[in-house]
């Protein structure tokens, strides 16, 4: 369970960074520091992706307050380039980030034995 939370976190993280970066340079893009947020946050996912694969304290916190940021920054993008924001993208984020953070949550306890 803990290298398919480190590797769907890690996945997360490479594609908003990606994102981020691809969009900083697109003339009809985000505003630059959404972009540079969408940046930070990814590679802090993915940093923190290597903290939940080894278990360290607070490694899933701060990969928890990634995911809330990244969602966040999901709300302010819709808005930009929608004009409204559409639920079931943001439904779908949600879910694929509460089963990575509880893969990982499931996956440190059964490692350290507490089942």
């Amino acid at each position: 369970m803990l290298t398919a939370a480190t590797l769907g976190l890690a996945a997360y993280g490479v594609y908003s960074a990606g994102l981020g970066a691809v969009d900083l340079f697109r003339p009809s893009g985000l505003d630059w520091w959404a972009d540079l947020a969408l940046i930070a946050f990814g590679l802090l996912l993915l940093l923190s992706s290597a903290f939940v694969r080894v278990r360290m304290p607070g490694g899933l916190a701060l990969a928890l307050s990634a995911l809330l940021a990244l969602q966040a920054l999901s709300l302010h993008n819709d808005m930009h380039f929608y004009g409204d924001i559409l639920v079931a993208p943001q439904i779908i984020r949600a879910v694929i980030g509460a089963v990575l953070a509880g893969l990982g949550f499931w996956g440190g306890r059964r490692a350290a034995g507490d089942t």
